[in-house]
């Protein structure tokens, strides 16, 4: 049952996360709210950071997962965001947190990982240039990236998506002129 407790644990930890900063959360409180003992979760993780960053590296892939195809910057904004929207008060526990750093590397993997695939996937039968295609991921990577900090630093009070909708209909047709112009 190693798989079980593990899973309790990662259950438990979000559920406090949600409910609580980081540094309010310690292993008692974990293994009492997961009913283990503490012995089980040392078996599973070394510390509380080494599970954060398990926790979070699993979330990655397992957005990774779900998406395998996207189709529109609106959605990859919403693949990057997935987590904080089902998850509020744990992500910005986290982004408050000492774990920053770890929180930000996951929200850059998550924005780079959807971009490219965004653009793999609305310009799959496009030649464009490598370093032209490149150049574009870096920019939409940044803007999406940026766009989800300036949101947790506002507290995720905006209603990011109707926002990053809007600009998307501003924006429409800009991605598909630049890749054009790359060809």
């Amino acid at each position: 049952m190693p798989g079980f407790t593990k899973q309790a644990i990662r259950n438990s930890f979000i559920k406090l996360l949600n409910e609580r900063p980081v540094s309010q959360i310690t292993v008692k409180d974990i293994v009492e709210d997961c009913g283990i003992n503490r012995n089980s979760f040392y078996y599973h993780y070394q510390d509380l950071p080494s599970m954060i960053e398990e926790i979070i590296l699993e979330e990655v892939n397992v957005i990774i997962r779900q998406y395998p195809a996207i189709d529109s910057m609106e959605e990859c904004l919403h693949v990057t965001i997935s987590f904080a929207l089902e998850n509020r008060r744990a992500a910005l526990h986290l982004y408050h947190s000492a774990n920053r750093d770890l929180f930000e590397q996951y929200l850059w993997r998550v924005c780079e990982y959807a971009v490219e695939t965004c653009i793999a996937t609305m310009f799959a039968d496009s030649a464009m240039d490598p370093g032209d295609r490149e150049i574009l991921i870096r920019c939409y990577k940044w803007e999406c990236f940026g766009a989800v900090i300036d949101w947790l630093n506002g507290g995720m009070r905006d209603d990011i998506q109707a926002t990053f909708a809007r600009l998307s209909q501003l924006k429409k047709g800009m991605l598909e002129e630049m890749v054009r112009r790359c060809c």
